[in-house]
C-alpha cells in the first residue's frame, strides 16, 4: 500500500479521504487494497481512514483492537455502541466527504460492500459519502508487469487447449465417435491441470441453443452430443497457479461441418464486427488523450449490433473487468446490465 500515492488520487478525485469499513469479513476489496490479511474471523466493526492529507488513522474494538496493527497510524478504541457514535465522530472530525465502498443506487454493485446503515452512520456525522468505484479500479484493479507476463503466458496455454480441443471434436465426429459437451470439458480441464492452470469453475461448453446461455454448463447428468451440423461454443478462463496470477479469457465458436449456413455466417460476422468497434472505440480515445468510460464502449458494439436486427438477443454486457478473478472489479464494459460510467485506465483488463 503506498499511501502517498493513494493521497495524491484523493485530492484529484476532490474527496477528503477514504473511509474503510468492515465486519464479517463483508468487504475484501477492503483487505486488498489496504494490503491486510485477515488473520482471523472480524466480529467486530472496524474503520480505518486515509486522509487527502495527514496520516492515516483508524478505529477498533477493544476485543479486536490488534486487527489493524499491520497498518499505520494512531488505532482509537471503543467498547459501546454509543461510544463508537462518539469516536467515529473524532475519526472523521475536519471531513465532509469520504469515499467508501459505495455506489449510488447500486449502479456499480461490484463497489458496493458498504451496508445502508454504515453509510447512514457516517452522514448522521455530517461527512458526505462518495463512492469509491474509481479508486477501487486505481488500486485494486490495476495490473504490475509480472502480472501481465503472467496473462500472456496464461493465453498461450489456454489457446494451446482450445485449438486441441475443437481439433478433438473434429477429429472424433470424422471418426464416428461419440462426443459430448461434458467429454469436451472434462478434456479441457486436464489440460489445465497438466499445464499448471487454474479456474474457478466452468469451462462453458454449449452446443447449438446452450450457446446462447452465457452461463451454460454441461454436467454430467445434463449435457449434450456434439454431431455434425451442429454449432459449438466454448467459453474458457484460466491464470497460471502462481502467487498474483490473473485470468485469461476467451470465447470461441465452431461450426462441426464442411459448409457454415448462411444465418450462422451473418451472425458470427456481425459480432466480429460489433467487437472491431467496441475495440477501435477504446483505441481512438487512448490515442487521443480522451477519457472514455465502461458504458460508452458498450454502445460501441451495441449499436452495430441492433443495427443489423440482434438488439434483442443481445442480453450481456460487452465486456467485463478481468483481474485474479475472472470477473475483476475494474471497469465492465456494460451500458446494458449496468450503466458503468467508470473509467477505462491503464493497466486494466476487460474482455470484449
Amino acid at each position: 500500500m503506498n499511501i502517498d500515492e493513494i493521497q495524491r488520487a484523493l485530492r484529484e478525485e476532490g474527496v477528503n479521504g477514504w473511509l474503510f469499513f468492515d465486519h464479517h469479513g463483508r468487504d475484501p476489496l477492503a483487505y486488498r487494497v489496504l494490503r491486510l490479511p485477515p488473520k482471523r474471523e472480524v466480529t467486530r466493526r472496524w474503520y480505518y481512514l486515509i486522509p487527502a492529507i495527514g496520516e492515516p488513522r483508524g478505529l477498533v474494538h477493544q476485543i479486536e483492537r490488534g486487527i489493524l496493527d499491520e497498518l499505520p497510524g494512531h488505532k482509537r478504541t471503543y467498547s459501546r455502541w454509543s461510544q463508537q457514535l462518539t469516536e467515529l465522530a473524532a475519526l472523521l472530525k475536519g471531513l465532509t466527504s469520504v469515499a467508501m465502498q459505495y455506489s449510488p443506487n447500486c449502479a456499480v454493485p461490484y463497489v458496493s460492500m458498504v451496508d445502508a446503515g454504515t453509510v447512514d452512520l457516517v452522514r448522521s456525522l455530517g461527512v458526505e459519502v462518495r463512492s469509491s468505484a474509481n479508486l477501487i479500479q486505481y488500486f485494486e484493479a490495476r495490473w504490475c508487469q509480472s502480472q501481465l507476463e503472467a496473462h500472456l503466458e496464461a493465453a498461450r496455454r489456454v489457446d494451446q487447449i482450445r485449438r486441441c480441443a475443437f481439433s478433438r471434436i473434429g477429429e472424433q465426429i470424422r471418426a464416428g465417435e461419440a462426443v459430448s459437451e461434458w467429454d469436451i470439458k472434462c478434456y479441457i480441464l486436464e489440460a489445465f491441470d497438466s499445464l499448471g492452470l487454474v479456474t474457478d469453475h466452468g469451462p462453458i461448453v454449449a452446443v447449438n441453443a446452450n450457446s446462447s446461455n452465457p452461463h451454460y454448463e454441461p454436467s454430467a447428468e445434463a449435457n449434450l452430443p456434439i454431431r455434425s451440423g451442429d454449432w459449438v461454443l466454448i467459453d474458457m478462463w484460466a491464470k497460471l497457479d502462481v502467487p498474483e496470477g490473473v485470468y485469461y479469457d476467451v470465447t470461441w465458436t465452431g461450426y462441426c461441418g464442411d459448409q457454415v449456413p448462411s444465418p450462422i455466417e451473418r451472425v458470427f460476422h456481425t459480432v466480429v464486427q460489433a467487437r472491431d468497434r467496441a475495440v477501435e472505440c477504446v483505441q481512438a480515445a487512448v490515442a487521443a488523450g480522451r477519457a472514455i468510460c465502461g458504458f460508452q464502449v458498450d454502445e460501441a458494439a451495441r449499436a452495430y449490433i441492433e443495427s443489423q436486427g440482434y438488439g434483442e438477443y443481445f442480453v450481456h454486457r460487452t465486456g467485463h473487468s478481468i483481474g485474479r478473478e475472472v470477473h475483476g472489479t475494474g471497469a465492465n464494459m456494460d451500458n446494458y446490465e449496468t450503466h458503468d460510467e467508470r473509467r477505462v485506465v491503464p493497466w486494466t483488463c476487460f474482455s470484449m
